[in-house]
């Protein structure tokens, strides 16, 4: 089950005006359940997003990049699960370019400012005929209050939908932010490694927009990990409308961002908590570092390493394994006997080895908890960074094993 993570509540995810969201039960992968999932935009409203890294980015990818670069304001947005539509060749890109031009169609504008997305098994072809027959269901839907079903049409292994409202004065007015963001697994940075969608009734310019986007992807979708796997679908897309009236200069900037940060956060520790078969949510912090990129640097060789996740699903503080994550992280000049290690409150080492004070029974009694954080205090600057992952237990394996059956 996921650690601490509580289902988004309907009436609690806030309308942004300017956005309806539509649904449908199109049969992508199974039947009887909604796997598809339709944004309208009014017209004004500009759009922003940051996309994987990988080199074997899915088709969707490569259309939606180059929809967004044609310069023409996007109408739309469609997402669908169940099928990633990646590793599919020229076939594959010609079938989300024949989604987004079946949904230009019904919404009367061009294809080029329809926006596609998909999430699912990769390397097998889109059924695109599937997702075109269940477009009119989905547009036929459309509302402003659907964050709560569009937040579950967009889930594969995830046991939990993701999704939360904030608001921020901005500009004398209050503005409204919610976001949601599926994923589980195949969760590494490499910008964001899951499909979120954030939107705001906030006037802002593109150029100012794309920045936002980058810096909210930057603190929180680019500080998880659950597994190491980079997918080749993530996508990260921030939506503003305008239609609060509130408009984003340099004075309401840092406030914006803040709020957008904060959704952003909120989604992307959600992703860890619903890791695929987690049982502990760990914050990983490095401090006293030279700077920020040897810190997290250290914190993911920590979160990444299969010997340290499968201590913590265990409880077993078995904690040489974090002291050898971080030796093996790449830092070739640190020096050990001036670095700390803490669970929690606990000191584990210092001087190069295990501490004098740790007792075998406090590290079993923070092994033991939910939520645990491992601090190392480098002692060589003063920069600082955070990662957020999970352990690993048998749930994951069988998961994985069983992810197309």
């Amino acid at each position: 089950m996921p650690v601490k993570l509580n289902a988004p509540v309907a009436g609690e995810l806030l309308p942004v005006p300017g956005v309806l969201l539509g649904t449908a039960e199109a049969g992508i992968k199974r039947t009887s359940r909604k796997d598809l999932l339709v944004v309208t935009l009014d017209e004004g409203a500009t759009v922003a997003g940051v996309f994987t890294l990988n080199r074997f980015c899915a088709a969707p990818v490569t259309v939606a990049k180059a929809h967004l670069a044609s310069g023409k304001p996007v109408r739309a947005l469609v997402v669908n699960t169940g099928n990633a539509n990646a590793g599919t060749g020229e076939q594959g890109v010609a079938a989300a370019r024949a989604t987004c031009e079946a949904l230009a169609t019904l919404l009367a504008c061009a294809p080029e400012q329809v926006l596609p997305y998909s999430t699912g098994v990769i390397m097998e072809q889109l059924p695109a005929d599937k997702i075109v027959a269940g477009l009119p269901q989905a547009v036929s839907g459309l509302k402003a209050d659907n964050w709560f079903d569009a937040a579950h049409a967009i889930m594969t292994t995830d046991i939990v939908a993701k999704a939360v409202s904030r608001r921020v004065a901005i500009a004398g007015k209050t503005v409204t932010v919610t976001g949601m963001a599926k994923g589980s697994g195949m969760i590494h940075p490499n910008m964001a490694t899951m499909l979120g969608y954030i939107a705001t009734d906030a006037a802002i310019p593109q150029p100012m927009l794309q920045e936002m986007v980058k810096a909210a992807a930057d603190a929180s979708f680019n500080c998880i990990t659950v597994d190491g796997d980079t997918s080749t679908n993530d996508a990260l897309m921030l939506i503003a409308t305008g239609k609060s009236g509130a408009a984003v200069g340099p004075a309401e900037r840092a406030a914006m961002q803040a709020a957008i940060s904060e959704v952003a956060i909120h989604l992307a520790q959600g992703i860890v908590r619903d890791g695929e078969g987690a049982t502990k949510f760990m914050t990983i912090r490095v401090e006293g570092g030279r700077d920020s990129a040897e810190c997290k640097q250290i914190a993911y060789a920590v979160a990444h390493s299969p010997l340290v996740k499968t201590a913590f699903f265990a409880s077993d503080p078995n904690l040489g394994r974090i002291l050898a994550a971080i030796g093996y992280a790449g830092v070739a000049d640190l020096d050990v006997q001036r670095l700390r290690l803490y669970l929690d409150d606990v000191l584990v080492a210092e001087n190069g080895g295990r501490a004098a004070s740790y007792r075998e029974e406090d590290g079993q009694r923070v092994m033991k908890q939910e939520d645990i954080t491992v601090r190392v205090a480098l002692g060589r600057g003063d920069a600082s960074a955070t990662v957020w992952t999970c352990d690993f237990s048998y749930d994951y394996v069988k998961i994985n094993a069983s992810y197309r059956s």
